[in-house]
C-alpha cells in the first residue's frame, strides 16, 4: 500500500498539472460540506487524454458531483465538444454549474438532475448517441448503467468506469458478497467478457476500467 501511495504521488507530481480552477473544486467541496469523491487527478488526466486521442465530440457522464471530471472531459473534447451529465442531487449540480461557468464550459454541458436510470431511459427513448461515456456514480447500479449506456454508444465509443478496485473491497472474500463490491466485481466481469467490448483495467486511482465499443 505504501508503494502505491509513492507511485500515485509520483504520477500526480510529474504527469498531472492541475490549474487553480481544478484545485478549487476540491476546496469548494470541503467548504460546502459535499463528499470528497471526485476522481483523483491522474484519472481526470487519463479521461482528458482518452477524449482527446479518440476525437470524441459527444460525451455522457453518470455522476457529476462538483464537475471536476467534467472539466477534464470537456477540455479534452475541445470547443466543439458536448457533454450530457447525470446527477441525482441538485446541490451537487448547482455547485458544478458554478465551477463549469468559471471554467468557461457551462454552455457545453447539459445537466440532468434526478435518478440516472430514469434519465438514461429518456435518452434511450430519444435515440441519443454518444462517442465517450464516463461512469462514476453509485456502485450498486453499475451493471445496469453499463447495460443502458451500451444502447446509447456509437460504434467505436470509449467507456470509462471509475473505482473498479472499490478500495480493495473486491478482493476481500468476506466482503465480496455485499451489494456494492459484488456489483463492482460483476462490472469487471462484464467489461472483460462482453462481446461488444474490448477492455482493460488500469491500476491508477482506485482502478479505471477503459473499454471500446466494437465497430
Amino acid at each position: 500500500m505504501e508503494q502505491k501511495k509513492i507511485e500515485q504521488a509520483y504520477i500526480q507530481e510529474l504527469y498531472v498539472q492541475e490549474d487553480d480552477l481544478l484545485k478549487s473544486v476540491t476546496t469548494g467541496l470541503v467548504e460546502n460540506g459535499l463528499p470528497l469523491i471526485s476522481v483523483p487527478p491522474e484519472v481526470g488526466k487519463a479521461i482528458y487524454l482518452l477524449a482527446k486521442i479518440s476525437g470524441a465530440k459527444r460525451a455522457l457522464e453518470i455522476g457529476l458531483l462538483g464537475g471536476y471530471s467534467t472539466i477534464w472531459l470537456t477540455r479534452g473534447m475541445g470547443m466543439d465538444g458536448e457533454v450530457v451529465s447525470l446527477e441525482i442531487k441538485e446541490e451537487h449540480a448547482s455547485f458544478a454549474r458554478q465551477n463549469l461557468s468559471r471554467a468557461g464550459l457551462l454552455d457545453q454541458v447539459s445537466i440532468y438532475v434526478g435518478d440516472a436510470l430514469l434519465s438514461l431511459d429518456q435518452l434511450i427513448s430519444k435515440k441519443e448517441k454518444f462517442d465517450f461515456i464516463v461512469i462514476d456514480a453509485d456502485k450498486i447500479n453499475y451493471p445496469v448503467y453499463i447495460e443502458k449506456v451500451l444502447q446509447l454508444a456509437d460504434p467505436g465509443a470509449i467507456l470509462c468506469c471509475d473505482n473498479l478496485f472499490f478500495n480493495g473491497r473486491i478482493f476481500d472474500k468476506k466482503d465480496a458478497l455485499n451489494p456494492a463490491p459484488a456489483a463492482v466485481r460483476k462490472v469487471n466481469e462484464i467489461l472483460s467478457s462482453h462481446p461488444r467490448l474490448e477492455a482493460i483495467l488500469f491500476p491508477i486511482g482506485d482502478g479505471l476500467g477503459v473499454a471500446r465499443v466494437k465497430v
